[in-house]
């Protein structure tokens, strides 16, 4: 990668959606896995912010930490050729409640 393309990818700016915890039990460790595993499929830099801390939407741990619960309104921020399609699967799995 030259450093002009570095720059760029640097430089360009997140795509950043809200949504809504509405699973009875929050993130949990299964609705966080799923999330995971989902944002793994993707290219983009994809991170999870809620109440003011943010999480590596890709690992499990990161997104536990989060402790996201009930109710909890999680931006999900996306940087990337495929971001728009990220944050769209993210979304309906927060919408879905990850198929609980």
């Amino acid at each position: 990668m030259t450093e002009e393309n570095q720059a760029t990818d640097q430089e360009q700016e997140f795509a950043i959606l809200q949504v809504v915890v509405k699973g009875e039990h929050g993130l949990h460790a299964r609705p966080a896995g799923v999330l995971a595993k989902e944002a793994q499929a993707f290219d983009a830099d994809i991170f999870l912010v809620n109440d003011g801390q943010k999480a590596d939407a890709k690992s499990i741990l990161d997104v536990l930490t989060l402790a996201a619960g009930p109710g909890d309104l999680v931006e999900i921020h996306a940087r990337g050729d495929d971001a728009d399609a990220a944050l769209d699967s993210l979304r309906t799995l927060f919408e879905r409640k990850f198929e609980e």
